[in-house]
């Protein structure tokens, strides 16, 4: 008995000494060949956890490509496999608003009508709205279009092949996704007090214990990758504002959104559109969950009532803001209603469609979308300074919040009815 154990136990260490040159060569295979293809992917590698800790090339990338003529058989992972050693962040990544990234762009009507490079490329929209766990029909559709390295979403902040959890966590990571024309939140983080102290603290002059809230910090608290605002991208909730005027007028952006049908005021199926894609929190109890868990993580800095004040202040100047953007809906919407704007072919409605932006035709797939001039000075006043107003406000910036929100929010309602009371002297003009 004891010597058979004995044979057993020397044929099993036997086995997995011969097995490791085995290893160790097709690893060496892989960066020897590499080192000169892709020398970045190497020099990440060897930099990474991943190698300290043993998970060479073919964990991720299977083992069937083993030299030049079989490169198409290297699998390209997406979330699932790193879910096998990530299960938890890949749990609250599913839950999270990160994760609807790709189903939210192919869910705006105009998505359908821009270069397909830019969309599914890396460029422009895709480029960002990558991020989302795809179906294997979607994976299909890009890897026809020959665009395969789109596959994964974890590799968006913990880039490829370090995958480092401390490049993830630095704001930097978030930049080039939340900047520019309709979410310049780097722009109103860095240049805010909590950026600047962020950025302060980073050069030696604050203490190490003094606050510096990063991005991280208020949005994935404790690393949780469920991430969700309250008042969702598009600025819109159900159940409608208590306050008789702000519920009208949210109710106008929604029909310039499609959400309401602009004649009788019912949803249309848009809204199941925006339900799918998590666009907006559509119950009471999701909008204030979302808002507890910000006053909870304020309270880390703030008192409770402080952070209260702030939020609840945030919300007022949305509502003034949608006073502004109600108006000038109208004010357009009446030039259509008159027939003095004739609706475009893929409108679904003679009426303004914010989901429909700054196109002009001429591209293929929008020969007949032609929006006008005033269609998309009314668009940029909704999804450029409609939202720097309200996110700069809650990003505790004052100069985003007022120059470049509030105040060309103003100038946009007063561009809007000088071109609208010109247009209609046109069309009477031209009628006589």
């Amino acid at each position: 008995m004891k010597k058979g154990l004995i044979l057993t136990l020397g044929w099993v260490v036997m086995t997995v000494f011969l097995s490791m040159p085995v290893i160790a060569e097709d690893l060496e295979n892989c960066i020897t060949c590499h080192r000169d293809i892709s020398p970045g992917q190497v020099k990440d590698w060897e930099a990474s956890l991943h190698k300290e800790n043993d998970i060479t090339c073919s964990a991720c990338h299977g083992e069937k490509h083993t030299g030049n003529d079989d490169a198409t058989l290297a699998q390209m992972p997406d979330e699932a496999v790193c879910a096998e050693c990530h299960e938890e962040q890949f749990n609250q990544f599913s839950k999270g608003k990160h994760n609807l990234g790709w189903t939210a762009m192919n869910a705006l009507p105009i998505t359908h009508v821009e270069p397909d490079i830019l969309m599914e490329g890396g460029r422009g929209c895709g480029g960002c709205h990558n991020m989302g766990i795809k179906s294997e029909e979607q994976k299909k559709e890009q890897r026809a279009k020959g665009y395969k390295y789109q596959n994964n979403s974890c590799d968006e902040c913990h880039t490829r092949h370090t995958f480092s959890k401390k490049e993830a966590l630095n704001p930097k990571a978030c930049q080039q996704c939340h900047m520019g024309y309709d979410h310049p939140q780097w722009e109103m983080w860095s240049s805010s007090k909590h950026g600047a102290r962020y950025s302060i603290k980073k050069e030696g002059d604050l203490p190490e214990g003094a606050a510096a809230p990063s991005c991280q910090d208020c949005h994935m608290s404790d690393g949780n990758h469920e991430n969700r605002t309250a008042w969702g991208f598009l600025g819109v909730r159900l159940p409608l504002p208590e306050d008789k005027q702000w519920a009208a007028d949210q109710v106008t952006i929604l029909k310039a959104l499609g959400v309401l049908d602009p004649e009788t005021g019912k949803p249309t199926a848009r809204l199941e559109v925006v339900k799918a894609a998590d666009l907006a929190r559509l119950t009471q109890e999701a909008w204030q969950t979302e808002r507890d868990k910000m006053i909870k993580t304020c309270t880390k800095c703030h008192s409770e009532s402080y952070a209260r004040e702030q939020l609840g202040m945030g919300d007022k100047i949305m509502q003034d803001a949608d006073h502004l953007m109600a108006e000038a809906i109208k004010v357009v919407a009446g030039l259509y209603r008159d027939g003095i704007i004739k609706k475009p072919a893929d409108y679904a409605f003679a009426y303004p469609d914010f989901l429909f932006f700054m196109q002009t035709g001429g591209a293929e797939g929008a020969k007949n979308l032609e929006v006008s001039h005033i269609d998309q000075v009314l668009f940029e006043m909704y999804m450029k300074h409609r939202m720097r107003t309200y996110q700069a406000f809650f990003h505790v910036n004052p100069d985003y919040a007022y120059w470049y929100g509030w105040a060309m929010l103003t100038k946009d309602l007063g561009e809007i009815k000088e071109m609208a009371k010109t247009m209609r002297a046109v069309h009477v003009s031209t009628k006589e």
